[in-house]
């Protein structure tokens, strides 16, 4: 009789544990999965800017707090049956909230504080079943805690349960569920995938109510001493970094790349993995070596800062390597400083605490103060500060040992400044030399991470100045991102670019040292020999001239690629590109080529669709978010909405020029599909390196009817689209995955 009991108190224990691990997996799998389709949805309204990734982790992260702090309340303050009850009850309440779908009661994205509007959209769409499903993970684990089971004392492993679920969703939507459904089919999935799971989580309360597993055991209460103030400190900072820089990197990565949820999901299906891999007992990555190579990964970022596009993939790998790293050190360290299970829901929610302030300082502080990327560098010092070797050095050991670094730095910075920024100097080779055999050196200082951490405080702080120093650079930042604006090649040139995409240049210097008098050139895209210009001069000039419209302002240099008697209209979402262009002392395109210019401020599909029809005889798509058109600029409605606002015989051009992204068959299956035709130039370039010679570029011009291409048939290096029969984007789908594939493998 024992035996059996044995084996009937066996079989039930294997199968509460199944059942447990089945309800914090799809919870997991639903709550990360919500975030890259959720965002996707929000992305156009927003002109597909980076920078609403970075808000949604906020309010995401906001929410899981949230969700952490009823999890916590209803553990502590209910017993397990009521707390299940109202569990349930919640999360039937958040049916009639599905499927999801983005609110329209906020309006129209404002042209100033787009941030505060976007947490709006978010709370009021996705607020409800996001919190539902947050706060399962810390809630299902104290239940665990409390059935009497044999792993019921440290049900910590069940987080690698939750994180394997969250990675899972990470990894699947952008090879799996983004290129073969619509948005509107993964929320339909979603809703099905929730309903699932309160099947589970009932079943899960089921197996605890009134048996043998829970009445085996005592509840587990909080007996264990209160944590303190100095350890609930280290929960919140080793959760703050990771967090952080999640978002930052994000950022860093996606300016460079495209604004798309496969590059969203890298950092973070990274960082739900370090859970998977060290909230065990035994690590399984050896952090003996981790916390050697954090120190080598985060002085390369200062090393490869210099390289950028040239190395694109070695950089993207070090700023991804050193993210994973640093996040293995912190969560290392916190699952190394846990409380016991009767503290496990205050301990997460300590932690969600810390992961809100990391998003909080990259997505809304950081943007508001500074006026350049300092965020980043900063989180990259502080993950070399968060290895045991220096938090636990001591003051007196942090004193002698960092203390002489930081000093010599500060000499040397301020000798810098008062040389460069002071005497107005540009730094010299020799300057960027030294800096740069510094900045190696450290890499090999690895097995000293308390002198690598000031060493690095030392290197960012004199890379920004060098930066800043360099062509008397002017940094401006808003909710889209930092845009710079430089003089180069001798102070002959001055320009403006977003990351590493340059959005305009004009010279202004001769190459005598004079400055440019009369009508600006336009110059690397725009410049008189490139595709934008031959689509220009492809539409008849008309004696009351031409209706001319741009999406995208930029320096406002294609204007002067007109005649005086056209009239113009920029489409510009950013009002801080705006008054870059309209300031004289920094561009003369607008004020000297197209003074009357008018300029719509606001996402280009909304502000557009408000346009007459057959307004336009010349229409070019010229918007960049990150290296490449947005994506619902690039869409079948989008283009439906462009030839609404086509005159008769009128020419649409699109610049599809990107480092990473193969976009043609893109646009021959939306002229297919809209049985239009079309003609592209890919220009590869001059055969100098001056600004004076037209960069290369790519240019499609489509047309209702073919005869309207003839003019660009006459022109050298126009010819018909290459149709690979993909599949059209919609604003309902698009498939960013397969275009850089196309790009890269062919």
């Amino acid at each position: 009789m024992n035996d059996m009991a044995e084996h009937r108190h066996g079989s039930r224990g294997a199968a509460l544990l199944a059942t447990f691990t089945l309800a914090i997996f799809t919870s997991a799998f639903l709550l990360f999965f919500i975030q890259p389709m959720f965002t996707k949805m929000v992305l156009p309204h927003l002109g597909g800017s980076p920078a609403v990734w970075s808000i949604a982790m906020v309010v995401f992260q906001a929410l899981l707090l949230a969700g952490y702090g009823y999890a916590h309340l209803s553990t502590t303050r209910l017993s397990t049956r009521n707390s299940a009850l109202v569990h349930i009850a919640l999360l039937l309440v958040t049916l009639v909230a599905l499927p999801i779908a983005v609110s329209d009661r906020l309006g129209a994205p404002p042209a100033d504080g787009q941030a505060f509007w976007l947490i709006g959209v978010f709370m009021l769409s996705v607020g409800l079943p996001f919190f539902a499903v947050a706060g399962n993970g810390p809630l299902l684990q104290a239940w665990f805690s409390r059935s009497g089971h044999a792993h019921a004392q440290d049900p910590y492993f069940l987080y690698g349960a939750s994180n394997l679920g969250s990675f899972a969703a990470l990894l699947l939507y952008p090879i799996l569920f983004e290129p073969l459904f619509s948005v509107k089919m993964q929320a339909q999935g979603w809703a099905l995938g929730f309903a699932l799971l309160i099947a589970f989580i009932g079943a899960s309360a089921l197996q605890l109510r009134g048996g043998a597993l829970e009445a085996a055991t005592p509840r587990v209460h909080a007996t264990s001493p209160r944590p303190a103030l100095s350890r609930i400190f280290a929960w919140v900072a080793f959760a703050f970094i990771p967090s952080g820089l999640m978002v930052a990197v994000t950022a860093h990565i996606s300016t460079d790349v495209a604004a798309a949820p496969f590059l969203w999901v890298i950092p973070l299906a990274l960082f739900l993995l370090t859970f998977v891999l060290l909230f065990r007992e035994t690590p399984l990555v050896p952090m003996g070596f981790v916390s050697r190579i954090l120190p080598i990964l985060a002085a390369s970022l200062v090393v490869f800062s210099y390289f950028g596009t040239h190395m694109f993939v070695v950089v993207l790998a070090v700023h991804v390597g050193f993210f994973f790293v640093a996040t293995l050190v912190c969560h290392h360290q916190l699952y190394q400083i846990r409380p016991a299970a009767d503290r496990l829901t205050e301990f997460y929610l300590w932690m969600s605490v810390g992961g809100v302030l990391g998003g909080l300082f990259c997505g809304l502080f950081a943007p508001a103060v500074f006026n350049r990327v300092l965020e980043y560098p900063i989180l990259a010092v502080l993950s070399v500060v968060a290895l045991p070797q220096v938090w636990q050095a001591g003051w007196k050991r942090i004193a002698t040992i960092a203390g002489p670094i930081l000093l010599a730095g500060v000499l040397v910075y301020f000798a810098l400044s008062s040389h460069l920024l002071g005497a107005g100097q540009e730094p010299t080779p020799a300057i960027y030399i030294g800096f740069l055999v510094i900045a190696a050196g450290t890499l090999m200082l690895y097995r000293f991470p308390l002198v690598v951490a000031a060493m690095l405080v030392v290197l960012f702080a004199t890379l920004d100045l060098l930066q800043r120093a360099q062509g008397g650079r002017i940094y401006e930042r808003s909710f889209f991102g930092v845009h710079k604006v430089e003089t180069q090649e001798a102070g002959q040139f001055r320009i403006l670019s977003h990351g590493t995409t340059v959005h305009g240049a004009i010279r202004i210097k001769n190459a005598d040292g004079t400055p440019v008098t009369g009508r600006p050139k336009p110059l690397t895209y725009y410049h008189p020999q490139s595709p934008i210009a031959d689509s220009l001069r492809a539409t008849p000039e008309r004696p009351e001239g031409r209706r001319l419209a741009v999406v995208g302002l930029g320096a406002g240099a294609h204007s002067c690629n007109g005649t005086d008697a056209d009239h113009w209209t920029y489409f510009e979402i950013d009002p801080l590109v705006v008054k870059i262009a309209q300031d004289r002392t920094l561009f003369r395109f607008l004020s000297d080529c197209a003074p009357k210019t008018r300029i719509v401020l606001g996402d280009a599909r909304l502000t557009m669709a408000k346009e007459p029809k057959t307004a336009f005889d010349n229409l070019l798509i010229d918007a960049f978010s990150s290296d490449s058109i947005p994506v619902h600029l690039l869409t079948r409605e989008a283009m439906a909405l462009y030839l609404e606002k086509l005159a008769p015989g009128g020419l649409l051009a699109l610049h599809i020029s990107n480092r990473h992204l193969e976009l043609e068959s893109v646009v021959a299956a939306l002229a297919r599909d809209l049985s239009i035709h079309a003609r592209i130039k890919n220009l590869t370039g001059g055969k100098g390196s001056s600004y004076d010679d037209p960069v290369g570029s790519v240019v499609v011009t489509l047309a209702r009817e073919e005869a309207s291409l003839a003019p660009l048939d006459k022109m050298e290096g126009w010819r018909p689209l290459t149709d690979r029969k993909v599949v059209p984007w919609t604003d309902d789908f698009s498939n960013i995955v397969t275009a850089l594939w196309r790009r890269y493998v062919g």
